[in-house]
């Protein structure tokens, strides 16, 4: 079963990792990041797990993950349209995303187009666990409770990269590795919450 209470794969199957960017930063860019996200703000969010951080897009992939939440109690199967839409829907987040939390200066595309960003998620073909499906909510509780004080150690390091590029033109390399580790617990527990995996997201920030 996978379940809460069954023991994580060491290989995850929904990946995150970025192409890291540490020295060389654009200065500009990364003051006025908080504006110039703005737009992919509005349609796929911005870091973090809830309703006010999903966008347009995100309001749209919890609808269809609750249709989902009865097909898959009823039949067993994920319906693929759904499943790729939250899979469009976790590709476009994880960029923008990538580019919020100042990993990446390159502005991110609006859409499937490439980015350095790596995201991949493999459909689920057997038959879904319908006990763990039915209790989603309840069982990602843990994660959103231990990811509300991940998050806000993650706030306090981004703002002092950010004053760490605009100074010197570099990330720190030890917060860098931990904001990937952060943007890649939260994109994982995104996707389990979405419905797309059935196997509990492990508490790491490691790939």
């Amino acid at each position: 079963m996978a379940g809460a209470g069954s023991a994580a794969s060491p290989s995850y199957p929904v990946a995150y990792d970025v192409e890291p960017q540490l020295t060389g930063r654009n200065r500009l860019t990364v003051g006025f990041r908080a504006i110039l996200s703005i737009p992919h703000a509005i349609i796929v969010g911005t870091p973090g797990i809830g309703n006010r951080s999903q966008g347009l897009l995100g309001a749209v992939a919890l609808f269809l993950a609750i249709v989902a939440w009865f097909a898959i109690l009823f039949t067993g199967k994920h319906p693929r349209g759904i499943w790729d839409f939250s899979a469009m829907y976790l590709r476009w987040r994880t960029k923008a995303i990538t580019y919020m939390a100042l990993l990446r200066d390159e502005y991110p595309p609006f859409g499937d187009a490439s980015y350095p960003v790596t995201f991949e998620a493999t459909y689920p073909e057997e038959e879904r666990d319908r006990l763990s499906v039915g209790l989603r909510l309840i069982y990602v509780i843990p994660h959103l409770i231990v990811l509300l004080f991940v998050g806000l150690a993650w706030l306090v390091t981004v703002i002092i990269a950010w004053f760490a590029i605009l100074f010197t033109g570099k990330y720190p390399e030890a917060m860098y590795r931990f904001a990937v580790g952060v943007m890649r617990w939260h994109v994982r527990v995104e996707a389990y919450v979405l419905l797309m995996r059935d196997e509990y997201p492990p508490f790491t920030l490691q790939a």
